[in-house]
């Protein structure tokens, strides 16, 4: 885990201070999208399907902020659509940077060279850069043939200038423990990015391609070998050991969904980012109101191939906060599996 040290020590704090509040249900990391519009049409995601109207939308700062304030979250993943395409939003990273917020904007990098000069580098922000893949298949999964070169270029710019810069990368039932390797070898030792996520590509009901998402028995083999001979030990992976365990295979969690909290033009969406069942217009209301006992493997069918990091990491990195023993072993060897 390449997380800094003292955005570690930040969140250990913030998960002591809940837990002498006895606040059963918090938000660790809020999902943003400020729109819905992207450059891209990848067929993996389907955000551009919503109608025209919505897809010129673009919310207030004023609103995001609000959101963020009430809930209180000490990180914050700035998505969409693509979020470099909102005429604000240097500002409303700027104004999460004030307050303190761990931000993370996440984009395809294509507009990044037009608009890295409205930001400035903070310990509090970094750019997510999307890579599927080498640039073959980086390029076949964002459906654009030259989008992996910009990408990179966009990075090395981007790490010239001084910004933190991290990678989220989704892998289908296409990919192999190789290709897994090969694009984390590439992030980790030539780009040199200063973290790496990694998404296991879930069903999300809008998605146009439904054929290529992971079964969890999939996942689980895929990781495996991916992770074999201790890889992942030397991957700067910005996960807790324990959900690396956990997309082994090595140890099942519940869903937390509740901790990482979607909030869109629409509102705070139930109950989670890659799931629609309603919106509500506060965080509180979407705790109180959300019946979260119906979701996750086992519970709710639409959740039966899920192994997300935004319901699963939560949970993995409370039972870390939990034990004494993990706490440590993330501490002192962060990619290490357990046994």
């Amino acid at each position: 885990m390449s997380i800094p040290l003292r955005q570690r020590l930040r969140i250990g704090r913030y998960l002591v201070e809940q837990k002498v509040r006895r606040r059963e249900k918090f938000p660790l990391l809020v999902e943003l999208e400020p729109l819905f519009a992207c450059n891209l049409k990848c067929a993996g995601c389907g955000k551009i399907d919503h109608p025209a109207d919505v897809l010129k939308r673009r919310m207030p700062v004023e609103q995001a902020l609000a959101a963020i304030d009430e809930c209180g979250a000490p990180m914050v993943s700035i998505a969409g659509g693509e979020p470099l395409m909102h005429p604000q939003i240097d500002t409303l990273a700027a104004e999460l940077v004030k307050r303190k917020k761990y931000v993370f904007l996440c984009t395809n990098a294509m507009l990044l060279p037009k608009k890295i000069d409205k930001f400035r580098p903070s310990r509090y922000l970094a750019f997510t850069v999307h890579i599927d893949g080498l640039r073959e298949r980086h390029d076949a999964s964002v459906c654009k043939e030259g989008v992996f070169d910009q990408a990179v270029a966009a990075v090395r710019d981007a790490q010239r200038r001084g910004f933190r810069v991290t990678t989220n990368t989704t892998f289908f039932n296409t990919d192999t423990p190789q290709t897994v390797i090969d694009v984390l070898d590439h992030l980790n030792d030539e780009l040199r990015v200063d973290e790496m996520m990694l998404s296991p590509a879930y069903a999300y009901e809008k998605a146009p391609d439904q054929e290529h998402f992971l079964g969890v028995e999939q996942t689980r083999e895929l990781f495996r070998k991916a992770f074999a001979d201790g890889r992942r030990r030397r991957w700067r992976l910005s996960h807790s050991p324990l959900f690396l365990d956990f997309l082994e295979g090595r140890i099942d969690f519940p869903c937390t969904a509740w901790a990482v909290p979607s909030y869109s033009l629409f509102g705070w969406q139930r109950p989670c980012y890659l799931m629609a069942d309603g919106y509500v217009s506060t965080y509180r209301e979407l705790i109180e109101t959300t019946d979260w006992e119906r979701y996750g493997r086992g519970r709710d069918p639409r959740c039966a191939n899920c192994m997300a990091h935004c319901g699963y990491e939560p949970t993995a990195v409370l039972a870390t906060m939990a034990s004494l023993k993990e706490s440590l072993r993330a501490l002192r060897n962060p990619g290490r599996a357990a046994g």
